[in-house]
Parts: structure tokens; C-alpha cells; sequence
């Protein structure tokens, strides 16, 4: 496995290429996770598809580290619970529930301005001082998502709509804090030992959570939930924080841009989701804020882009 610290000692043009083409796999995985959650929801409830995927991600994150014959960080307990609680269960739950109401690409447009809200979350906790742009990117982007969701809800704010929000909120703090702890260890490293520390309330939750109609499940069923666990809640975290280390935080990191059409794209094909020109237009508006937010964002030392990465 290859270390983020090493590879950054060495730019170049061939490690940028191929930094931005892991970058960009990680936005196709990342890009796919709603979209698979509306298809696993056929059969298995919120619960089953959180605590389930969570389980067999730290089956195989916990098999790699005893392959690798990792010695478990003491010291970052801690934070490596906070993450489990935000990334491993706060995002899946909240990001589940929401997709029993409303439409993926609906939801991809909502999460695009995830990037930007991560960008917040490590000014408050950096002590990052932003310009007034950013902060006005800020605002422009949170009202261009509620008016999105206000007119694609007949101008009310549905609960699936409050329930993305919150998602969003949880997977922008759990970036921010494994971000941090990115600079300890790499990255991939980070999320197996939240999904290992997490592991005995994901199985115990994966227990209470099922039942017995699930046997019934479809093989596209099974395949989106697999998809879930090893995909998107852990191949898709390697593929972009090995990226972010090859070609450099700032330059790969802004392939995310990319995730929301992803999001919509993988909708229409998947889902049959008919995109309309108003849900590309808000898209449209969403990221272009969000470029011009990380752009005025401070970059000191490309240190607060490194808590950037996408949802799980």
C-alpha cells in the first residue's frame, strides 16, 4: 500500500497523471453511492444498509491491516470514533433515509455543495481567517441548494431534503476530522482502523437490523449494497486519498467538481431518473460556486485542502 507522505516528495508529471486519474475513480465511486442506495432500499431498510455496509467494509479493512500487520494508534482513538460516528454511521443513516423520498440526482445536486461546506468546517476548526468571497460563496451556495429543493418540491422542503442537509453536515465535519488525522497517517489507513474501531456496533446493528424478507433480495439489490460496503464506504476512499498524494491536494482535489454530474449522470442510466434542463442548471450554478468558494479559500501550504474529499 503505498504511503501519501512518500509520494508527495516526488511530483512530476507522471505521478500528477496519475494522482488525477485515481482522483477521478474515487469521484466515479463516490458519484455512484446514491444511486446504489435507491436501488438497495428495493428490499433492505436504512438501517440494514448502514450498519450492514459498515460490517463488511471493516471485514475487509480489518483483514488489509493484519495483512499489513498495522499496529493500532492508541493515541487517535479518539478521533478515529468521531470519524466512525460521522462517515461510517452518520452519513450512511441519514443519507439512506433520505433516499426513501426523494430522487438520486435530486440528492447529488443537494450534496454539491458538499465540498464547501467541508472548506468550512476547516476554517472554524483551523482557525482559518477566509475572505468575505468566501464566505459569500458560502451563502449564494446554501440558497441556491434550498431554492433548488424548494421548486423541486413544489416550494416546500421535504424531509428528505432536511434529512441531505444533515447528511451533508455529518460527512463535512468526518472529512474535516480524518483530514487532520491524514497528516499522522495515510489516508486509507484512516478510514479501516474508524471502520475496525467501529466494528462491534456495526455488527451488532447489522443483527437487530434484519429481517427476513431480506433473503428475498434481487441481485441488483445485493450488488448495490456490496457496491456500498466495499465501493463507495472504502475502495473509493483509497483511490482518492492515494490521488490527493500522487498529483497534489489542490490540483486532483478539484475533480470533485465532477461528483454532482457523476451523481446525475449514474441516476439516468441506473434509475431511469429523467433529468430535467432545471436540475442541470441549479447543478451548474451549485458547482460553479463551489469553484470560485475554494478558490478564495486561503490554501496556506495546501494544508486546509488536504480535509477536502467527497461523500461516502
Amino acid at each position: 500500500m503505498v504511503d501519501g507522505a512518500k509520494i508527495e516528495r516526488k511530483p512530476g508529471v507522471r505521478h500528477e497523471t496519475a494522482g488525477l486519474a485515481l482522483g477521478f475513480l474515487g469521484v466515479l465511486v463516490f458519484g455512484g453511492t446514491l444511486p446504489a442506495t435507491r436501488i438497495a432500499l428495493g428490499v433492505f431498510n436504512p438501517g440494514f444498509i448502514t450498519f450492514g455496509r459498515a460490517t463488511v467494509a471493516a471485514a475487509a479493512a480489518g483483514l488489509l491491516l493484519l495483512v499489513l500487520k498495522r499496529r493500532f494508534p492508541r493515541q487517535d482513538a479518539g478521533a478515529l470514533a468521531l470519524i466512525g460516528l460521522l462517515l461510517v454511521f452518520g452519513f450512511p443513516i441519514l443519507s439512506s433515509i433520505a433516499m426513501q423520498t426523494v430522487p438520486a440526482a435530486h440528492g447529488g445536486v443537494v450534496l454539491g455543495i458538499l465540498p464547501l461546506t467541508t472548506s468550512l468546517f476547516a476554517a472554524l476548526i483551523g482557525g482559518e481567517r477566509p475572505s468575505p468571497l468566501f464566505w459569500a460563496c458560502g451563502v449564494v451556495g446554501a440558497a441556491l441548494v434550498v431554492l433548488f429543493a424548494l421548486r423541486d418540491g413544489g416550494m416546500q422542503l421535504s424531509q428528505g431534503d432536511i434529512w441531505l442537509l444533515l447528511s451533508c453536515l455529518a460527512a463535512s465535519l468526518g472529512y474535516v476530522v480524518s483530514g487532520k488525522l491524514s497528516k499522522k497517517m495515510p489516508g486509507w489507513e484512516v478510514i479501516c482502523w474508524a471502520l475496525v474501531i467501529s466494528a462491534p456496533f456495526s455488527i451488532v446493528g447489522t443483527w437487530l437490523s434484519w429481517r427476513p424478507e431480506f433473503a428475498a433480495a434481487s441481485h441488483a439489490e445485493i450488488a448495490a449494497f456490496l457496491y456500498l460496503g466495499l465501493g463507495s464506504m472504502l475502495l473509493g476512499f483509497f483511490a482518492w486519498n492515494i490521488g490527493l498524494a500522487m498529483g497534489g491536494i489542490a490540483h486532483v482535489s478539484q475533480v470533485q467538481l465532477l461528483q454532482t454530474f457523476v451523481t446525475i449522470a449514474v441516476s439516468a442510466v441506473l434509475l431511469g431518473e429523467a433529468i430535467t434542463g432545471e436540475t442541470l442548471l441549479f447543478a451548474f450554478a451549485v458547482v460553479a460556486v463551489v469553484a470560485v468558494g475554494r478558490w478564495a479559500r486561503p490554501t496556506q501550504g495546501d494544508r486546509s485542502r488536504h480535509n477536502e474529499k467527497p461523500p461516502a
